[in-house]
């Protein structure tokens, strides 16, 4: 199922809003990203014709079953690509932005490696792996191919 990267960080940030204060509304969204009012509205209605949310007549956002998982899949990738980052030596701060921009394009294969070298691992996705049939991992080459960079 492909999610647009805009959808996915308004998701990601409906279910961050809901685990912060327990609720989430257009207002509280357009805050914390930065954006007009207009503009989540229009992702709202996007979010709601792919089921991703619904809409209380109170204007509380609440994720559907589909939009959970695809919240808590990019806030777990966020969250641990930055702890992977920090563990580098890159600031908090850096950390957190850049993995915003590495959650949506990296790929499986390098999320799971990275989360082999998390202490507490990536728990979603070690089971969502486990649950598909996958090939060996290759080994890890010595040297680089130049022709690959």
């Amino acid at each position: 199922m492909y999610v647009p990267e805009s959808q996915e960080n308004y998701l990601e940030r409906i279910l961050m809003l809901q685990q912060e204060k327990g609720y989430a509304r257009s207002v509280d969204i357009a805050q914390a990203m930065g954006v007009t009012k207009p503009s989540v509205s229009h992702a709202m209605k996007q979010l709601r014709e792919g089921g991703y949310i619904t809409m209380a007549e109170d204007n509380l956002i609440t994720l559907t079953e589909s939009g959970s998982q695809v919240a808590e899949r990019m806030l777990e990738r966020h969250m641990t690509i930055a702890r992977f980052l920090m563990t580098l030596g890159i600031s908090e701060r850096v950390a957190y932005e850049d993995a915003c921009k590495m959650e949506h394009d990296l790929s499986d294969e390098s999320f799971l490696a990275i989360c082999g070298f998390i202490e507490d691992g990536c728990p979603l996705h070690m089971k969502n792996a486990q649950q598909k049939k996958q090939e060996p991992p290759r080994p890890v080459q010595e040297s680089i191919d130049p022709a690959l960079l």
